[in-house]
């Protein structure tokens, strides 16, 4: 396990409030995988609140996922949906979930918000 995978996962009771606004509630198993060892991640996740244990469990949920996929997913190097669209990892059950917490990645190094780069462009406006 990676050092920023820990870290990720110990900052996800202190963000949720500002990223978890909806009416998403349910419980994700985050399967991890390197070799022959897997890492379980318990995520339950209601409104404003998120709660994470190393137990398995009962899910509404899994994403199955390699420990250096997640790596680069926690530090804004690839993207869940992409991740899932071309097959590099797999997901099963509720797929609002997945939706809501793809929400804690960070975008990728560089990205800007569209609006403010528009801002800017209009400041430069003759």
């Amino acid at each position: 396990m990676t050092e920023a995978t820990e870290r990720f996962f110990e900052s996800l009771p202190a963000r949720a409030p500002e990223i978890l606004r909806g009416l998403v509630s349910g419980t994700l198993q985050i399967e991890l995988s390197s070799g022959n060892r897997t890492e379980h991640w318990r995520v339950r996740m209601q409104p404003g609140a998120i709660e994470v244990s190393r137990h398995r469990g009962p899910a509404d949920a899994i994403w199955y996922s390699s420990e250096d996929l997640f790596d680069r997913l926690v530090t804004g190097r690839a993207q869940g949906i992409s991740a899932v669209l071309r097959n590099e990892c797999t997901f099963s059950g509720n797929v609002v979930l997945f939706l809501a917490f793809r929400r804690f990645f960070p975008n990728p190094p560089g990205t800007r918000d569209p609006r403010e780069v528009a801002r800017e462009q209009a400041g430069r406006l003759p």
